[in-house]
């Protein structure tokens, strides 16, 4: 047979007349150049999964339509004959029970008394149950396979067109992230890690699950492993997608017919995306403190931008004012039940992710949104006992402040250059999540959140911005050491989480004045 099998085979084109290089593919036929191909069907030389080398069962489809496919298969009578006496060899063997009006040097398959079988594994030809038999899928391929689901069968080719009765196999449509991951090459960046969040409250979120990474550069200044949630990757550049989108989702439902924010930049931008999401307008008032980039970008989400007031409550006044016309709803940037609903978001994540709880985690506090959304979170999944390391910078640091009087305090003025934090007075809900949890409050200066900054991109080629620095600030600082010392955190330390809240109001050439500013060049 294998003599046979060997001197009947008819000639094979040149590679440049198929569209698969290294292969020939006709009827759903794969010709390698190895001798063996009809009686040891194996895997690829080419390694790929789309493109198996078929049994001989397969074959007998193109010698049957020599008509349509005889510029390659059978160019004398003798050739069909005989490859035909091994397709039914082959038949024979498998056990296949054809009907009794199928001819061996002719067949009609509208003739033939069984229907094509459909078989899972056989993507080319839907009607061929030898396939499965006779490919041989390494297992790695295969694990590969049935992480992938369905969609993963949605790059293989369709059945040649002189396979008339065949149908094409269906594509799977799958789900959004698994098309773009066919659709393009796999994303080994930070951001190609992130994926879809699952729904909340019925809906699809606006945020995705964004990586935790080790730090070796923190790890090492803290002495204990650092994680870090890069939040800079969400949609709209910061955490506050989770909370505002949320808020935004809610408001639509109930018929809000225009979005209205005050915002140092952060939430701004995270209503924005919502709004045009939601196809809803949107007002955003910044304060002129912000600064260009976070109007540019506001306006390149489509919304209406209004500057006014020199710090983020001058802001928040004149949205207020706006909010009552009829159909405007406010979303506030960090002081609503919904928006700390979203933000707990964050830590059911990092619930999923990490193998156990962490020793402490580290936040940026400005009006305290991110700090009630912590806690909510950690209450939810049974993590009360973990420490939060809440960190602003020194004129920005109106949290600091209503802890050590007992009360809410409002600041005289904002006098950081970490703008996003400048909140005058903190959410009463941040004063409260001091008496549910422990809250350690730590204040760093400008010059070393901005120099935490530049190291950051240095160690992690991460930007970020100065409200993000104050965190980073912490570590680097060896502050955690200090407490530890103090006895306000335990020795040993489990692993600690920082959450790296966002960079959208950044770029290098506003580092570089932030730090001739500061007096650090």
């Amino acid at each position: 047979m294998l003599l046979i099998a060997l001197l009947s085979r008819p000639r094979v084109p040149k590679a440049a007349e198929w569209p698969c290089r290294g292969a020939v593919l006709c009827s759903g036929v794969v010709w390698e150049g190895s001798r063996d191909v009809l009686l040891a069907p194996k895997t690829s030389s080419m390694r790929s999964r789309a493109i198996p080398e078929l049994s001989p069962a397969c074959c007998l489809p193109a010698v049957l339509l020599r008509g349509v496919c005889s510029p390659v298969w059978g160019r004398t009578l003798k050739s069909c004959i005989l490859l035909s006496l091994l397709c039914v060899w082959h038949w024979g063997r498998a056990g296949t029970v054809w009907g009794s009006q199928c001819s061996l040097f002719g067949l009609c398959w509208s003739q033939c008394s069984v229907p094509p079988l459909q078989d899972s594994l056989c993507p080319l030809l839907p009607g061929c149950s030898s396939l499965a038999r006779a490919t041989e899928e390494p297992p790695e391929a295969a694990g590969l396979r049935a992480r992938a689901g369905p969609s993963s069968r949605s790059l293989l080719p369709p059945p040649p067109p002189c396979l008339l009765w065949s149908a094409p196999a269906p594509q799977s449509k799958g789900s959004a992230v698994g098309e773009d991951k066919q659709r393009h090459p796999a994303d080994t960046s930070i951001r190609g890690q992130a994926m879809a969040a699952q729904p909340l409250g019925g809906q699809k979120p606006f945020h995705v699950v964004s990586p935790v990474l080790e730090s070796l550069s923190l790890s090492k200044a803290v002495g204990t492993k650092v994680f870090m949630k890069l939040e800079n990757v969400q949609p709209s550049g910061s955490f506050k997608i989770r909370g505002i989108g949320h808020l935004c989702q809610d408001a639509a439902k109930k018929g809000c017919r225009r979005f209205v924010c005050s915002s140092g930049g952060n939430a701004g931008l995270a209503a924005a995306y919502a709004a045009r999401e939601l196809a809803l307008p949107i007002t955003v008032v910044v304060p002129s403190s912000s600064g260009p980039t976070p109007v540019r970008k506001l306006q390149q989400l489509g919304a209406t931008v209004e500057v006014y007031g020199k710090v983020w409550d001058d802001a928040n006044s004149r949205a207020q004012e706006l909010a009552k016309t009829e159909g405007w709803v406010i979303i506030p940037p960090f002081d609503h039940p919904l928006v700390w609903e979203g933000h707990a978001s964050l830590v059911r994540e990092l619930k999923d992710s990490l193998e156990d709880k962490p020793g402490a985690i580290v936040v940026a506090v400005g009006g305290g949104g991110l700090l009630a959304g912590v806690v909510a979170g950690l209450q939810q999944v049974g993590w009360q006992d973990v420490p939060i390391i809440a960190a602003e910078t020194l004129g920005a640091h109106s949290f600091h402040e209503a802890l050590k009087a007992g009360r809410l305090v409002t600041l005289p003025d904002i006098t950081s250059v970490a703008t996003c934090l400048g909140a005058k007075t903190v959410a009463a809900r941040a004063l409260e999540c001091a008496q549910e949890c422990q809250v350690l409050s730590q204040v760093v200066q400008d010059a070393e959140a901005v120099r935490a900054v530049q190291q950051f991109l240095d160690d992690e080629r991460l930007l970020v911005e100065p409200a993000c620095g104050a965190p980073l600030a912490v570590l680097y600082s060896g502050r955690l050491r200090r407490l530890q010392s103090e006895g306000r955190l335990p020795s040993p330390l489990r692993p600690v989480l920082l959450v790296v809240c966002g960079g959208s109001n950044i770029h290098t050439a506003q580092l570089r004045a932030l730090q001739s500013q500061l007096g650090l060049e």
